[in-house]
């Protein structure tokens, strides 16, 4: 009898701090760098939802202006003010067939493990403000310090074993280019924790785990813009 309780014990006991773990790393912050945003200065961005993937609106002209390798893939672009960047699985993400043909692989992107991914450059002419309804587009403006930091991190995603940024694959009909990357994609890595990623790196505090979904991503940048706000008034008050 006292080893069938010690056993329900110490499973009970292995439980609470398995819960207790997953709650830790589900609410876990990680910080940002205080060099977020810049209300009436800086580059101007967007973040934009589709309803379960994000990307990044940035100016052509700043991303060209910055120079190495990013630059160089955005130079070798078509024509577009604006570049939406993006990044996900080399197969599906870059697949629009419908949805339907393709879930068996969305199956094996998400659960097999060290899948070669993409990062997406697509010229954009039309400012993205103007084209992508307000639900689904949070607009902001990045110091310079925190655009180096962002554009530096995307950069950092690109493969360039070979020297040069390599297009891995193209759409016909379609301007956007899908560059190849040295990161993986798979659950544990998905589209949304590598937007939040690059938002972590250009100063915003971030919660990993939630940024799984766009909606967690979208929210991170309301949160952040509200923290700014909420700065400079203090900041005037002192």
């Amino acid at each position: 009898m006292r080893r069938k309780r010690s056993s329900t014990s110490l499973k009970r006991l292995l439980l609470a701090a398995a819960i207790g773990v997953i709650a830790a790393l589900w609410t876990w912050v990680r910080p940002g760098n205080g060099i977020w945003f810049e209300p009436d200065q800086g580059v101007e961005a967007s973040l934009l939802d589709n309803g379960f993937h994000t990307d990044l609106a940035l100016p052509r002209a700043a991303l060209e202006a910055r120079g190495g390798p990013l630059a160089q893939a955005v130079r070798s672009l078509p024509p577009g003010d604006w570049i939406l960047i993006g990044w996900g699985d080399a197969k599906f993400y870059v697949d629009q067939s419908p949805i339907h043909h393709r879930l068996p692989d969305g199956a094996r992107a998400f659960f097999r493990p060290g899948n070669a991914s993409v990062v997406m450059l697509d010229p954009a002419q039309a400012d993205p403000r103007r084209i992508f309804a307000p639900e689904g587009r949070e607009d902001f403006r990045l110091s310079d310090e925190s655009f180096r930091a962002l554009a530096a991190r995307i950069e950092a995603s690109l493969d360039l074993g070979s020297g040069a940024p390599r297009v891995a694959a193209a759409r016909a009909g379609d301007d956007a280019r899908f560059f190849a990357s040295r990161e993986t994609f798979s659950i544990g890595h998905l589209c949304n924790h590598w937007t939040a990623d690059l938002l972590n790196a250009a100063g915003l505090p971030i919660r990993p785990f939630q940024s799984i979904t766009s909606a967690e991503v979208m929210a991170s940048v309301r949160r952040g813009g509200r923290d700014r706000t909420e700065l400079d008034r203090g900041a005037r008050r002192d």
